[in-house]
């Protein structure tokens, strides 16, 4: 039923560091809204999954 494979969807490289635009990125990171609590949701959502399939698709995707 699951079919599950962890790769980046485009390889990174990083040629040439910009902190202003690190600043904007850390600010879509941080907040109510941001990828951190979205990432706390994903973990803490794999403790009632009812599938054991998808609990590592929930922890992988709430640690990346």
């Amino acid at each position: 039923m699951w079919t599950y494979e962890k790769k980046l969807q485009h390889p990174v490289k990083i040629k040439c560091p910009n902190p202003a635009i690190a600043k904007v990125v850390i600010t879509q990171v941080g907040g109510p809204d941001g990828e951190l609590a979205a990432s706390m949701r994903y973990l803490s959502q794999r403790y009632s999954m009812p599938y054991k399939e998808a609990v590592g698709v929930l922890n992988d995707i709430g640690i990346s």
